[in-house]
């Protein structure tokens, strides 16, 4: 541990107890928010793990229908039934606080309604195959879009934790070591400066009792003599 450079002086050692207690509380208040960002952060990690299992799943599934798909139909024909889309997607982004963290919310909102609007295609020259893997993708989509999000969540979660474990850790050994250390020094610093004066006082009250003794003795002498020289 080191001293600060300070003045060892009542006034800086008020200012630095202040300060000491100001460091303390913070300290108290960044450990209680790093233990429940480690909270939100573990839940967000296990939701990212669940969401992405039920993604990798769906997507294996439309995977496995367009591969069916493409087996059935000519490459042309596969082209020309998906060159133009017939939905058009929305994406808003908003944000939620989380321990002081904004976190993004991602919403998508469809041009219309109807589910038939999905498919950009007829139905007399396509597969079935090719029908069920757009619905699937199509369903998948709004977990991917959660995914995303919960995902974006737990890396600024992580990032957070990050830098608050490193404010924690600054504020437990250095600042406030360093802070009682130089406290400690000026408290010894007053102390011995108190002793010191009181030495100085006493040597100063022993000197004046010194001079007080001999001047009375001098004036005793006198008394004395002028008394035997009348006798």
């Amino acid at each position: 541990m080191a001293k600060l450079n300070v003045n060892p002086t009542r006034m800086e050692l008020t200012r630095l107890k202040g300060k000491l207690k100001t460091a303390q509380r913070g300290h108290k208040l960044l450990k209680d928010k790093r233990d429940e960002l480690m909270k939100q952060f573990l839940d967000t990690v296990r939701e990212v793990r669940t969401l992405r299992a039920q993604v990798e799943e769906q997507l294996m599934k439309v995977h496995s229908s367009f591969t069916v798909a493409a087996a059935l139909m000519s490459d042309e024909a596969l082209e020309q039934a998906l060159l133009y889309p017939k939905q058009s997607v929305e994406l808003e982004m908003g944000f939620k606080n989380i321990m002081s963290v904004n976190v993004p919310v991602y919403t998508f909102h469809t041009k219309t309604q109807s589910d038939s609007d999905i498919y950009p295609y007829g139905f007399t020259g396509t597969s079935g195959e090719l029908d069920m893997a757009v619905d699937a993708l199509g369903k998948v989509f709004q977990d991917m879009l959660k995914l995303a999000e919960i995902e974006k969540t737990a890396q600024m979660l992580a990032e957070e934790i990050e830098k608050t474990r490193r404010r924690v850790n600054a504020l437990e050994y250095v600042v406030i070591p360093n802070t009682q250390e130089t406290i400690k020094y000026i408290n010894m610093k007053l102390d011995e400066n108190d002793r010191s004066t009181t030495t100085r006082l006493m040597k100063v009250k022993d000197m004046l009792l010194k001079e007080a003794l001999e001047e009375q003795r001098m004036r005793d002498e006198a008394v004395m003599q002028r008394f035997q020289a009348q006798n």
